[in-house]
This record gives C-alpha cells, structure tokens and sequence, in this order.
C-alpha cells in the first residue's frame, strides 16, 4: 500500500492525524480508575454486586469522556447528569410497559435518545443506562422508577465531582469547561483574519449542520491559534526590507504600486521597526508613508531594481 492510499485508507477510517501528549494520557488513565473505583464502590453498597455489573459500565462511559475529554459537550455536568436520569426514567417506563424485552431495549434505547436531544444533553453512555434498566435484571427492575434516583443519580454526581476535583490541578483542563478562561491576542496587524469569537463557530456549525465534540469557546481558540501560527510561519519567509530599495505590490490595474524605502527607525524588539518609504510609482504617486518592517513585507510582492543609464 502506497503513501497516499494509507492515507486514504487512515481518513477513511477515521484515524487521527495525532494523539494526545503522554501527560495527558496518564492524567486521564488516572482520573478514570479513581472516578470508577468511587463509583462501582458506592454502587454496590446500594444496589449489590449483580446490579453494578450492569449499572457501573455507562458509568465507565462517562468516565471516558469526562477524564479524556473534559472539554467536549457530552461530558458537561448537565449532559451527564440529566443524560443518565432522563435515560433511566426513559429505560424504567419501556420495561414496564412493553411486554417483549427485545422491543424494549431497543426503544428504551431509541427514545432515550430523542429524550437527551430534545433536553439538551446529549451523553452518549445515557443509552447504556437505558438499556440497563431494561436487561439489568430482578434487583433493578424492582427498584422501579427509584433506579433514576439511586444508585443513577448518586453515581452520576460521584463522577461528576471526581471530575471536577481531579482536574481541577490542572490549568489546562479544568472542569467543567466553563471554568476555563482564553485569553485572545489581540489581531496582529497587517492580518486579513478578523478575532474568531464562540458565536462565530456556533454559526458555522450551525450552517453546515455537524456536531462537534469540543465547545464553541475552545474551537475558536483552536481555530485563532491556528491563524496566528500560519500567519508566523508565513511571516518567517517574508522578504527582507532594506533602506533605498525599490518594492512593488505586484497587484493588477489601478492597484499597482512600486515604493522605495528612503527611511527606517530600528528598536529593540523588530516587531515595532518602522520604515518610511515613498510612492515612486502608480497607485498614490509621490505619496510618503510609514509603517512595521512586517506590514511592509507582506504588502511586497517582488523587488525591483531600477534601470540605470537610458531605457
């Protein structure tokens, strides 16, 4: 297999371009055996080791999420929480009222589901607690409607808070996500890309109708980031501006311009280096200006080098 048929092969499939760092890895190893260990605990105290074998695996779920993703909707406090109680109320009501157990899991699973859409909080090991209260057996189907509320609830606001605890000694992944707190740059200037802001996302994603596993808040961070590091790295092969040299823009028609260097004011840090330069010719002929070396060069197109001697 060639190099770009593995890499069909990798997009096909879903393969990700890269992996998370080995700290990030080890932290989220960790806070999920600790929130599981908590809660298969607590479970069985409530409801006796049978049930927990059944009850704590969507717990496991949510563990995935909330330690490996802290970040994405469907681990936020109230997409678990009301995930996993809409769907043991949802599992509980098919059990109860439809006699074939097979039809059962399947709509328990089905309209918990629609529940969690409809709510707002989409968790996917929400399914898993539905369809336990459907297959779990004698000491869950006794339970009743109890089930939503004990060990369901209790387990859940166990690993929501392990969550919370555990990452919360880490700056970069607090939890829940709306602990975190950006901090934009301002745009640099020069930039043809304007600030990214949530809202903005949350139109996109709106526009082309997909679901995205990270919040608005952190895709536009991820996204203004990415600007920044193309416009570095873009700047990083940008022409060297040197006084008395002639540039040019190399735009078409009335947009056309050629400016000379005449003056520059070097600093300390060359960001802030100014140059003045003046129109030589076409657009805004005979025009002075100034501005950064780095505005300068990314207006520049090509050097030129004036003729010398008759043309």
């Amino acid at each position: 297999m060639n190099q770009t048929r593995r890499q069909r092969f990798r997009h096909f499939i879903g393969f990700p371009a890269s992996g998370h760092h080995a700290g990030e890895q080890l932290v989220a190893t960790l806070g999920g055996a600790v929130g599981i260990v908590l809660v298969l605990a607590v479970t069985q105290a409530l409801a006796g080791p049978t049930a927990a074998l059944v009850i704590v695996p969507s717990m496991g779920a949510s563990a995935v999420l909330i330690f490996a993703a802290p970040h994405s909707p469907f681990a936020q406090p109230w997409a678990v929480l009301a995930g996993h109680v809409l769907s043991a109320l949802v599992g509980v009501a098919c059990w109860r009222l439809i006699p074939n157990p097979t039809l059962a899991a399947g709509v328990a699973v089905g309209l918990a589901i629609g529940a969690m859409h409809v709510a707002r909080c989409l968790h996917p090991p929400g399914g898993a607690t539905a369809l336990a209260a459907v297959i779990g057996g004698v000491t869950v189907h006794d339970l009743g409607y109890r089930f939503a509320l004990s060990p369901i609830t209790v387990n859940a606001l166990i690993i929501l808070a392990v969550g919370v605890a555990f990452n919360y000694a880490f700056p970069w992944r607090r939890y829940p996500a709306s602990l975190m707190r950006y901090r934009h740059a301002p745009a640099r200037g020069g930039s043809n890309w304007p600030p990214i802001a949530g809202h903005h996302v949350m139109a996109a994603m709106d526009h082309l109708n997909v679901v995205i596993d990270v919040n608005p808040e952190e895709m536009g961070e991820l996204i203004q980031q990415t600007l920044d590091i193309a416009q570095r790295d873009r700047d990083g092969r940008l022409p060297e501006v040197r006084l008395g040299r002639y540039y040019c823009n190399d735009r078409p028609g009335q947009q056309w311009s050629v400016r000379q260097v005449i003056d520059e004011r070097r600093s300390d840090n060359p960001e802030f280096d100014l140059v003045i330069y003046k129109v030589v010719d076409g657009n805004g002929l005979n025009r002075t200006g100034s501005c950064t070396r780095t505005e300068f060069a990314r207006w520049v197109g090509s050097e030129l080098q004036p003729r010398s001697g008759p043309g």
